[in-house]
């Protein structure tokens, strides 16, 4: 029982600790943003890739403005859950890619809650010209690439059994990891 203690401390202050770097990255980047970019975009790839500065008071692609004490209590609803099953993945090395990928579904739900809790909207810069794509930032990268890891595990990774024994809620699912 103690053994599980420490791995579960192990892991819990294993994915602070790389939490903490990726907020620090995005927060460091959105920074430099609005010190560097609220003036003068820059031009990276003419017609291509720019850097441009951006205050996004809703959510992806722009959508519900304004609903920032929404926005902050999905983010809260939706990291307890995150934190919930982060716990109930079974230590070993066949889960490290999915306990990253909460990892950084985390990251970048703080970085962007940060964001909005501190200036009311979220900063974002990073904008593809040439396909026009709606700006975003690295917190928005980390929760892109979360979700496209997340897709790829669920359908090549892992079994169906190992996925039902972590998401399983109630007594029967908390027997099985006891035993």
């Amino acid at each position: 029982m103690n053994k599980l203690k420490n791995t579960n401390l192990f892991y819990g202050l294993f994915g602070i600790l790389i939490s903490f770097v990726l907020i620090t990255i995005d927060q460091y980047t959105k920074r430099l943003a609005i010190l560097y970019l609220k003036e003068n975009p820059i031009i990276l790839i003419k017609n291509i890739f720019q850097l441009t500065y951006l205050e996004n008071r809703g959510a992806a692609f722009g959508i519900m403005q304004g609903k920032k004490m929404f926005f902050v209590i999905i983010t809260i609803v939706i990291l307890s859950f995150i934190f919930f099953i982060y716990l109930r993945v079974p230590k070993s090395r066949h889960y490290n890619l999915l306990r990253f990928v909460m990892i950084l579904f985390v990251s970048g739900a703080i970085g962007n809650m940060i964001d909005r809790v501190s200036y009311n909207y979220v900063v974002d810069f990073f904008y593809f010209e040439l396909i026009n794509f709606p700006i975003f930032n690295v917190a928005d990268c980390y929760v892109t690439i979360a979700a496209g890891l997340l897709i790829f595990l669920f359908l090549f990774v892992y079994k169906e059994e190992e996925l039902n024994s972590i998401f399983q809620l109630g007594k029967k699912g908390l027997k099985k990891e006891n035993e």
